[in-house]
């Protein structure tokens, strides 16, 4: 057993009876490399990660490999999902190097933690093009003793290179700037199979929501259209459980057939939130299933006893990826016999060829179902069926920031929906939060595992997408309470992480000291710190008027300005809070007592499209309040009344309010409502 033993990360856990000497990364770790005078190997990876598992198996658990690594390195093994700052420094420079990124990552660093090798998976034998691992090992060993003054002097090269800035802030989108990001989105787009590139196709979840928002509020068909026609697809394809609900990390082929099979909360949950507002913008009923379905997989498959949600499922099972979710034709005739198994293998397009491997077959649905109740059945039973297969593994670690997104999805389709089951699973995991992962000085840490916390410090993501959780779960619940704690963290977000020019780093002014401080300033599979600490910042600001947060938001969108026309994709969630800043956003302030009027105003302002608005609705006594929300009180229903003693709503941009008004109708008529049921 090595220093992995006692780790929480699930991650580490599986490397610790590794015949590598494995260290967690440390001081101790960079102090032995000193003391040795040789070389640190670094490797990153996460728990669900498939390669990591396939390069575990052929180079860490052989023997003669981990003695040679032993022999001649001191080896660290990450978690990039506990240590996203890490990950983050390291990442840029195996990108720099190599022109490419991905995990398992592995960099060799010099004894001051600087990186002067880095790439990603290497096999056991030479392969594609790859040199072997093993080659790989003995030619830095070998530089590392006959050249080590080029080597030092090469790595300060390199950091000094990451520590400048890559992409040069712009203004914030205006108007244009946003209609020439769809414009360069419509050029990237899939016109046969949707999405946007080629393979591997990820789910552009970001970028679809800011589709969303512009043609709220541009009226553009062209933008709808790309998110109709990606959502349909991505929902109807192999990426997406046909069975189980949620979505598969990323499509290998263009076509969304053939899954990379690892589930991650993080997709999970912004997709979910996306389908959600395609289906309050249309009322498309496949938007609806796909909010349903991914919901109940949440609870379902990622709930932890503590009331969280786990980070991920593993791809494989049995050691073999994919083989819980694949079927064939005969597997589908056993379970369903063989006139529902023919039809079923028709529907779910399952050959005798197969689309995966090994003659097996992802399901798709490119169709609706012709009898929905004997689909529905069918579909029941398979599950049930698969219910019996070896599962894959789950990392039940509890990642702060992904939480935050999950809390967020859930509480509003909760509300919009009315599940109270999903807005009940938003508040416990939003406890687990505010009482494990959260000190008295609203600090965060970043994970925690079977109750226990981690010890690695929250990241601006973390705090961003905690406090834009709150605020969603303030919106849907009226409570007070979360407003107050999401101006808690904010608070760390404007006086812990600015950069002093309009942006953010992604650790705090008192985090742990790296080569470099990271600040990534692109959206990637989850949100950059810096676009969702402007949107949780944005949607503050709109419901306490409070100048401070409002005014850091337009210099903290000046990267996705720059990216707007050139790389809006990876500006998804920047473009965004743009299209919300553009908008106003909207407030909507709803005074009444509780009672079915006030009820129907509420839900009519939930159902409004209209780009990051807000909604706070309180008592005639709240609404007397005039305070910043320090106090728990909500200034943007202060001095709001009742009207002619009946609930009224207030639409106001920048606390500047229309004229009020008591109809739901009316209300849903001017804030753009066109779905509500």
């Amino acid at each position: 057993m090595n220093r992995l033993t006692a780790a929480t990360s699930p991650y580490l856990r599986q490397h610790a009876d590794n015949p590598v000497d494995w260290w967690p990364w440390s001081d101790e770790a960079f102090a032995e490399a000193r003391r040795r005078e040789v070389p640190v190997l670094l490797s990153v990876g996460y728990a669900a990660c498939h390669w990591c598992h396939v390069m575990a198996h052929e180079s860490f658990e052989d023997e003669g490999t981990a003695a040679y690594m032993n022999d001649n390195f001191v080896n660290i093994k990450v978690d990039r999902e506990e240590r996203p700052d890490v990950d983050s420094v390291y990442m840029e420079a195996t990108q720099a190097m190599t022109g490419q990124g991905g995990w398992p990552m592995t960099c060799f660093l010099t004894p001051a933690a600087e990186p002067f090798y880095c790439g990603t998976y290497f096999p056991p034998q030479p392969r594609h093009g790859m040199p072997a691992f093993a080659q790989v090992l003995e030619a830095v060993a070998r530089t590392w003793d006959q050249r080590r003054d080029e080597v030092t002097q090469a790595a300060g090269e390199i950091v000094a290179h990451l520590d400048s800035p890559q992409i040069p802030a712009g203004d914030a989108p205006d108007h244009a700037a946003l209609d020439a990001a769809v414009e360069s989105l419509a050029k990237d787009f899939d016109p046969v199979h949707a999405g946007f590139g080629g393979a591997p196709k990820f789910p552009p979840s970001m970028v679809l929501e800011f589709l969303l928002r512009h043609a709220a509020r541009t009226g553009s068909a062209q933008a709808l259209a790309m998110v109709e026609q990606t959502g349909d697809h991505m929902a109807r394809g192999g990426m997406y459980d046909q069975l189980g609900g949620g979505f598969a990390r990323y499509s290998v082929d263009q076509a969304w057939v053939v899954p990379h099979f690892e589930k991650m909360l993080y997709d999970n949950a912004l997709l979910l939130r996306v389908y959600l507002h395609w289906w309050r913008q249309t009322g498309a009923p496949l938007a609806e299933r796909v909010v349903r379905e991914t919901a109940d997989f949440l609870l379902r498959d990622l709930r932890t006893p503590e009331g969280g949600f786990a980070s991920a499922l593993d791809a494989d099972s049995e050691g073999v990826e994919g083989k819980f979710y694949a079927w064939t034709p005969a597997e589908l005739r056993a379970v369903l016999g063989d006139a529902d198994g023919a039809a079923a293998a028709e529907l779910f397009g399952v050959t005798e060829e197969g689309t995966f491997e090994h003659g097996a077959s992802t399901l798709q649905l490119p169709v609706d179902p012709p009898d929905p109740a004997a689909f529905a059945d069918s579909r029941a039973r398979l599950f049930a069926a698969r219910a019996h297969r070896v599962p894959p593994g789950r990392d039940d670690k509890v990642v702060a920031a992904w939480n935050g997104l999950a809390i967020a999805a859930l509480a509003e389709a909760g509300a919009l929906l009315e599940e109270s089951s999903y807005v009940e699973a938003a508040l416990a995991a939003a406890d687990l939060l505010v009482h494990l992962h959260t000190d008295a000085a609203a600090r965060l840490v970043r994970t925690s595992r079977d109750g226990v916390a981690g010890t690695s410090p929250g990241v601006l993501e973390d705090y961003a997408d905690v406090a834009e959780g709150y605020l969603a779960l303030f919106t849907v619940t009226g409570h007070q309470v979360w407003l107050k704690r999401a101006g808690e963290l904010l608070h760390v977000v404007l006086t812990r992480f600015s950069d002093g020019e309009g942006g953010f780093f992604d650790t705090a002014d008192d985090a742990e000291r790296l080569v470099r401080r990271p600040r990534d300033p692109t959206d990637g599979a989850t949100p950059s710190g810096r676009s969702a600490a402007a949107g949780a910042l944005l949607t503050y600001a709109a419901l306490t008027g409070s100048s401070r947060h409002r005014e850091a938001v337009e210099p903290a969108l000046g990267i996705a300005g720059a990216l707007a026309d050139r790389a809006p994709r990876a500006a998804g969630w920047g473009l965004a809070v743009a299209e919300a800043l553009a908008a106003g956003p909207v407030e909507v302030a709803v005074v009444g007592p509780d009672d079915p009027d006030r009820s129907a105003l509420r839900r009519t302002a939930l159902f409004s499209p209209s780009p990051g608005a807000v909604v706070a609705v309180g008592t005639p006594s709240t609404a007397g309040a005039s305070s910043s929300g320090g106090d728990g009180r909500v200034p943007l229903l202060a001095g709001r009344g009742l009207v002619d003693g009946r609930s009224a709503a207030y639409i106001c941009r920048n606390f500047v309010c229309e004229r009020p008004v008591t109809d739901p109708r009316e209300l849903g008529a001017r804030i753009g409502v066109r779905n509500i049921q």
